[in-house]
């Protein structure tokens, strides 16, 4: 909500665990002291209603959550927790005066202090206040108690609140009509200072730094449009009733749900995040197309095929290379595995998001960011870019055909804008047939303009590329036999389609629905939807993990952004039919914020990253389980202490196993004006083997070894 230029937010921004402070310190912070008339028995005894907690449950997770996480745990460091809180239990009766009220100032909840604002949530009927304060009584804990209604609505008349609502106001001291008007800007700085009705003012040059720290940071997620997929919407509906003051926070801290913590990692500073919060209150730019006379111009062949090597050059071992994706600095380092140590280093698009190596092995595409491609020759010495084209203004996929006859003949990229994939040539990377992917959604048969391309494979058993369209929900066969005559089959699946990966024996094709909480099976011989398997959610598998579990049979891995659960789906319909397609088990990591899930068929250890957790003990360390005894639950390494690096965030992310399937290498991820590394890992005896170390290794993320890499064995 909106007051003079100065943005609170509608959703709890602070503790409601922390509420009961109030009676003590009402003097000193400038509040009313709680009517005790008013609020005496507003908690009735006796449980409530299954039907009046969902109700609460609801309204909790649209305007509570995203502060105090679904399960009422806070955010250290920024929102006290709602579960087992001793102010609670102390006199929940004041919830009642600070949801109504809201409250800023120190206070200390479970022996920990915080420092924040708690917005009034005034503007919330006497029905929805109730059921909210009911679902956290009766919540992680809490002491339980059904508040009434009536006493909310006499509590608000006796604090003179209840004309003002009825005039519409979500913030004390401000009116609607008031808000309206001052939102409005002067002619003096109309032509210096971008305006959204609603929304807090950001100057032009404001407003040209965010649209860059959004591409870079936030649209991968949230969409160009930030119409969201595997993070939330982001359109000024959902922001301005937020407010400023909870979008600082949240990009600041982060969340377990995946959010990551941008300020207290050190990647934005305070006034980026405060420019950040204004800037998403506001309606998002267009950005431009890009089609074929764009790519045209910018597709470069560097080295001719006919000019290229005949044989290899150079004396390294390409099947145990890795491409390592150097996210901030636009590069990707070419790492010698024997050696362990950077070969040479490859100048490419902006923040890298994947390697995908050639049939051959020969070639390493990689695609940015920022939608270009550099295609790397490996068998020169040292290995660096043949061909570039830039297919998109941002994109994440890029993949060569596979199958028998048409190995390497063709690339295929796909770009989340404009949205839409490309058919290349395969050794040069020219652009020959661009095709929309905008259309209806799956599940609710509507419009969108902004269906991204999530993960791209290439079929073992047909001549075909399978492709994600993460809004719609649908995956498409594209055959590429006759790519003058395109063939595309279209698989109705679930939204929003992200990245997933082979099962075992490359016939099963197995990806994530973020938002719907489902794995999509697809047979891709049959080339139909075997299956959609429900699990935890925001699952993210990376390309899952593959290997034999010693009840279940082959089974499939995926980790989620949104909790702990790693949950193991059959995938032998002939021997193990009985548990083909289904969950068969969910184990315990160490929480939310999980980007890979990685193991190796030689290896018994299935390791699992938590990267993007905020709680720096969990993202600067790795799990590991023992797959034959999966019930003993996992170890912890804490990788980032391995390292014995300077300041930074650290965040462990991406095992990657070396050609021989004995060694698995971790990156350790931080700033880019800080030391990284990599860390490599004895898979066997799970101790510390090498830390690779170098000035040229900035912001290390993703890393592809050639011979798994080309074999998709993970």
């Amino acid at each position: 909500m909106r007051t003079r230029g100065y943005v609170v937010s509608a959703a709890a921004a602070v503790a409601l665990a922390a509420l009961p402070v109030l009676v003590a310190s009402a003097a000193d912070s400038g509040q009313p002291q709680v009517h005790q008339a008013e609020v005496a028995g507003a908690i009735a005894k006796g449980k409530p209603s299954a039907e009046w907690m969902k109700r609460g449950e609801e309204l909790y997770r649209q305007n509570c959550a995203a502060c105090h996480q679904p399960t009422g745990v806070g955010l250290p460091g920024a929102f006290p927790p709602l579960a087992s809180s001793d102010y609670i239990a102390k006199d929940p009766s004041v919830l009642i005066d600070v949801t109504l009220k809201g409250r800023q100032g120190k206070m200390t909840v479970n022996g920990v202090e915080y420092n924040n604002v708690m917005p009034a949530m005034s503007h919330l009927s006497d029905r929805d206040l109730a059921a909210i304060i009911t679902y956290v009584l009766n919540s992680w804990g809490n002491p339980g108690g059904t508040v009434q209604m009536s006493k909310v609505a006499t509590y608000r008349k006796a604090s003179g609140l209840e004309a003002k609502q009825a005039a519409g106001e979500r913030h004390p001291g401000a009116g609607e009509a008031e808000q309206a008007y001052q939102s409005q800007p002067s002619q003096v700085t109309e032509a210096q200072v971008r305006v959204t009705p609603g929304a807090p003012n950001v100057t032009e040059a404001e407003f040209e730094r965010g649209k860059q720290i959004f591409f870079e940071r936030c649209a991968g997620c949230h969409g160009v449009l930030r119409k969201g997929a595997t993070g939330k919407p982001l359109t000024p509906d959902l922001t301005q009733a937020k407010g400023t003051e909870y979008l600082k926070a949240l990009i600041k801290f982060g969340s377990p749900a995946g959010m990551p913590n941008w300020g207290t990692s050190g990647q934005l500073s305070d006034a980026d995040i405060d420019m950040m919060a204004r800037f998403l209150q506001h309606e998002p730019p267009q950005p431009p197309e890009w089609g074929m006379p764009q790519m045209k111009a910018s597709w470069k062949v560097i080295v001719p095929v006919d000019q290229r090597p005949t044989s290899k050059q150079n004396k390294l071992d390409i099947d145990n290379l890795f491409a390592v994706t150097l996210r901030d600095s636009g590069e990707v380092a070419i790492v010698d595995g024997d050696r362990k140590a950077i070969n040479n280093i490859v100048k490419t698009g902006y923040a890298v998001h994947i390697s995908r190596l050639s049939h051959s092995g020969r070639y390493n595409y990689t695609i940015g960011r920022d939608g270009k491609i550099d295609l790397i020759d490996l068998w020169m010495d040292p290995p660096k870019p043949v061909a570039e084209i830039r297919i998109g203004l941002e994109a994440r996929s890029v993949e060569t055909s596979k199958y028998k006859g048409f190995e390497d003949k063709y690339a295929i990229a796909g770009s989340y804008w404009p949205p839409q994939y490309v058919i290349m040539d395969g050794a040069t990377l020219e652009p020959l047939k661009i095709v929309s992917t905008r259309g209806m959604t799956v599940n609710t048969q509507e419009y969108h303009p902004e269906p991204r391309v999530a993960a791209i494979v290439a079929s073992h058993q047909h001549p075909e590329f399978i492709v994600n369209v993460k809004e719609t929900g649908r995956i498409l066969l594209v055959n590429y036999n006759d790519i003058d005559n395109l063939g595309v089959t279209t698989i109705d699946a679930a939204a929003f389609l992200h990245d997933g990966g082979w099962d075992s024996t490359l016939r099963y094709f197995l990806t994530a629905a973020n938002s719907s909480n489902k794995i999509a099976v697809v047979d891709s011989k049959e080339r139909k939807l075997a299956a959609l398997v429900d699990v935890h959610e925001i699952p993210h598998p990376g390309r899952g993990a593959n290997f034999v579990h010693p009840e279940y049979g082959p089974v499939w891995a995926t980790s989620a952004l949104g909790n702990d659960a790693i949950t193991l789906i059959g995938t032998d319909p002939e021997k193990h039919p009985q548990y083909a397609w289904k969950a068969v088990q969910v184990v315990k990591g160490q929480g939310g914020g999980s980007l890979f899930i990685k193991t190796h068929p030689k290896s018994k250890n299935l390791w699992v990253d938590t990267p993007l957790n905020p709680e720096p003990k969990i993202s600067q360390s790795v799990a590991v389980f023992d797959i034959d005894n999966l019930e003993a639950g996992f170890k912890v390494l804490p990788i980032g202490e391995w390292a014995k690096l300077g300041p930074g965030p650290k965040r462990i992310v991406q095992p990657e196993y070396n050609k021989a399937g004995n060694e698995v290498w971790f990156s350790v991820w931080s700033g880019k004006e800080e030391e990284s590394a990599i860390v490599v890992v004895d898979d066997k005896t799970r101790k510390l083997k090498k830390v690779i170390k170098d000035p040229k290794l900035i912001t290390p993320t993703g890393k592809f070894n050639v011979y798994n890499t080309v074999r998709d064995i993970y």
